[in-house]
């Protein structure tokens, strides 16, 4: 099992720095109009919470893109973060075919 090396970018970040700056539009502009709370996008562009399917489909909805786009954001987050706690874990379990 191999993750590239690239460091873990929250999908947060992305909406943010790639979506609402260059449109100068607000988190609570952006949630009045997804029609979910303020805080929700607040937190995900905060990077203390994580994209929902909800929020992608919703997300895929206004911006034009698909809700794989940020559910796979989320996603690759996710295992990054995940494979560098475990990784001294993960690798004393052998892989299938090798000797245990």
């Amino acid at each position: 099992m191999t993750l590239s090396k690239a460091p873990a970018i929250h999908p947060g970040e992305i909406l943010r720095d790639l979506y609402l700056e260059p449109l100068g539009m607000s988190p609570y502009a952006l949630a009045k109009t997804l029609r979910v709370p303020r805080t929700r996008i607040e937190r995900i562009v905060a990077e203390k919470i994580g994209i929902s399917a909800d929020t992608a489909l919703r997300l895929a909805k206004f911006f034009r893109t698909t809700p794989e786009l940020w559910l796979n954001l989320q996603s690759t987050y996710d295992l990054k973060k995940q494979s560098a706690e475990l990784g001294p874990e993960l690798a004393q379990i052998p892989e299938l075919g090798e000797a245990a």
